[in-house]
């Protein structure tokens, strides 16, 4: 077997891309990447957590949908119902789902989950906008 990087990095480069101009989402990648550990369903429901910042939600959202994407076409099927926040029944079938969901392949999509957080972290920081140190006229981060 060959290998296949599904390009990720190229997935995370247009998520961030995406998302770069809206501030309050912006640092998203890095809580992404730190959730990646708590599991599938955890890191699914972030979306309904955030609810009232769409802009972060939608980053979410966006993320997992990438995830489910590229898994799919590494022939993993991840469940994926299209579920409302107000829809609390629904929730709790796709968390279900996510949580039934074979223990091999849960393991490949938390790793390809993780490689592409990590993408976006990378990414996030080469995109993040500067602000010029007054002292040494070095740029550095927000």
């Amino acid at each position: 077997m060959g290998w296949e990087s599904f390009n990720l990095d190229q997935q995370a480069h247009d998520l961030v891309l995406k998302y770069r101009d809206k501030k309050d989402a912006r640092n998203q990648a890095y809580k992404m990447r730190v959730a990646v550990a708590y599991g599938l369903e955890r890191f699914w429901g972030e979306q309904f957590r955030l609810v009232k910042e769409k802009d972060k939600a939608d980053y979410w959202q966006d993320t997992w949908k990438a995830l489910v994407k590229v898994m799919e076409n590494a022939g993993v099927t991840i469940p994926n119902d299209d579920v409302s926040y107000d829809d609390t029944a629904a929730i709790k079938v796709m968390a279900n789902k996510l949580w039934d969901f074979p223990i091999e392949q849960r393991k490949v999509a938390i790793a390809v989950l993780t490689e592409l957080c990590d993408s976006m972290v990378w990414w996030t920081q080469r995109y993040k906008p500067t602000n010029v140190n007054s002292n040494s006229g070095d740029e550095e981060d927000e």
